[in-house]
């Protein structure tokens, strides 16, 4: 009797929910998931296009290369690689040379003549003939990953305080061979295959050696056109690379040095930059 008392009691005088406010609420809580719904249906196409057109952007920008500076982490890699972009170019620029010599050549004129004379005449002295002959070859090494590890351990728990620079070979060491070859009746000289001129400049950058604008990685190779026994006397007479030697001896340092005659060195012609444009002294 009571249910059905209740039943007949209208809604606002008892405490249950309206069956109209019921489906009502039921509505309005399910409005918010089915907007949800559109704007995932919407906005996922939306973000695929914008991604679609970055990675479009990316790829036009970078030409086929990698737009990030990290990209090689291995410096010999690296070094190998410009070298190479070097010789491209320089093979571009013995073309263009040849180009201009054959368009000098047609020009008629008598003074134009006798500076090709001159030029001529000076071509063997300014390293621009290749030379061959017998000789001596050197290579020069960084000391073995152990004893540079070693180094390391030494140094505890500092390991940034090692000091590594017995265990490299540096420029003035390549110098002072290329020096002491010259002192020793060399007809020519190279390293890693480039011929060594007036105006060759060596220099340390990283791990590399950078010879004539281009870095090499080691060991280097420096060989030279002469007399061998002379080119030995030159080079056991002189204290910097008497003591590169001494180093080269010791166990704990170890670096590279190994030295061959050959009767059959060939020297290259140099083909790099003959004119310097800018020059300042350096002060002291």
């Amino acid at each position: 009797m009571v249910a059905g008392y209740l039943s007949r009691v209208p809604a606002a005088h008892r405490n249950e929910p309206d069956p109209v406010e019921a489906v009502d609420a039921a509505d309005a809580a399910a409005t918010p998931v089915r907007r949800t719904g559109r704007r995932w249906r919407v906005g996922t196409p939306v973000m695929l296009l914008m991604a679609g057109s970055l990675f479009a952007v990316s790829a036009t920008n970078s030409e086929g290369t990698d737009l990030r500076p990290g990209r090689y982490t291995d410096l010999a890699s690296l070094t190998e690689s410009e070298s190479r972009s070097y010789q491209r170019l320089q093979e571009q620029a013995a073309d263009l040379e040849a180009e201009v010599d054959r368009l000098t050549r047609g020009v008629d004129d008598e003074r134009v003549r006798k500076a090709e004379r001159r030029a001529e005449r000076l071509r063997a002295k300014a390293g621009l003939v290749p030379v061959s002959g017998e000789g001596i070859s050197i290579v020069m090494s960084d000391a073995s990953d152990e004893a540079l590890e070693e180094a390391i351990k030494a140094a505890g728990d500092n390991p940034d305080s090692a000091d590594l620079r017995p265990l490299v070979v540096h420029q003035q060491d390549i110098q002072a061979v290329v020096n002491a070859l010259w002192a020793g009746g060399a007809r020519a000289v190279t390293i890693q295959g480039q011929r060594i001129v007036t105006t060759t400049g060596i220099k340390c950058t990283g791990s590399a050696v950078q010879l004539q604008g281009v870095p090499y990685p080691e060991p280097y190779t420096i060989e030279a056109v002469g007399d061998p026994e002379s080119l030995q006397a030159a080079l056991d007479a002189d204290a910097w690379v008497g003591g590169y030697r001494a180093d080269a001896e010791r166990p704990e340092v170890g670096v590279g040095w190994e030295l061959d005659e050959s009767d059959d060195i060939e020297a290259p012609a140099y083909a790099g930059l003959l004119d310097v444009e800018l020059a300042r002294p350096q002060r002291a």
